[in-house]
């Protein structure tokens, strides 16, 4: 009969912590494809600026994390020693989108502020916003764990990355919550603004590491 207990004591190799790490990265990916269209199309229904512009950084970290992806696959190959050209090309082009999203974010910001917009709902925000904040602290946990396995530094600073969404998530449910609860329009419209600061932070974050820099979001 197999022994359960001594088979679980049994360490678990590379090759099967890269098929984890290469999965998180999968959920990553797919995940913010499907929060990018959901919060989009409810922003632009909802006439939630907050929740338009989550969805719209989501899209950018999709760029992001199939650079990630394509990062694990290099490390099932060989060790990885540096970024290649098509990562630095992800890092760029995510740069770029954070940057273009933060002017834009901000400018509409100001608008919707002076025009006193105020949005239908932001139920949706709400409900995206927890969700989010469930999925992003799971992600978080197993890629940190995984990365410790792999003694990978790579991997622990996307954990650490991915934080960054966590507290996006934090940002969006401040700004819904708020909105709901006091009906002050502009709330929706400091939490863009809140977002926009994110999006910058991850621009820079972005061109530093194409330029082979550490990643401050490393620890």
């Amino acid at each position: 009969m197999l022994n359960l207990a001594k088979t679980s004591s049994l360490p678990v190799t590379r090759a099967v912590l890269l098929k984890r790490a290469l999965l998180l990265a999968r959920v990553t990916v797919f995940y913010n494809l499907a929060e990018g269209i959901v919060s989009v199309l409810f922003g632009l229904d909802d006439e939630t600026l907050s929740l338009f512009g989550f969805g719209l950084d989501s899209f950018v970290e999709v760029i992001s994390g199939i650079g990630i992806w394509h990062m694990i696959r290099r490390m099932q190959d060989r060790a990885l020693l540096d970024i290649d050209v098509f990562e630095r090309n992800a890092l760029r082009i995510t740069g770029s989108a954070f940057y273009l999203l933060t002017i834009g974010l901000i400018v509409t910001a100001a608008v919707d502020l002076y025009q006193g917009h105020r949005p239908e709902t932001t139920f949706w925000g709400i409900v995206i916003a927890l969700i989010s904040i469930v999925t992003m602290a799971g992600l978080i946990h197993f890629k940190k764990k995984v990365g410790r396995q792999l003694h990978s530094d790579a991997i622990i600073a996307d954990a650490n990355c991915t934080r960054a969404c966590l507290y996006l998530s934090f940002v969006l449910l401040a700004a819904s919550a708020g909105y709901a609860i006091t009906g002050i329009g502009g709330l929706d419209s400091v939490g863009a603004v809140a977002i926009a600061l994110f999006a910058f932070r991850e621009g820079r974050e972005a061109f530093e590491k194409a330029r082979g820099k550490s990643c401050s979001c490393a620890d």
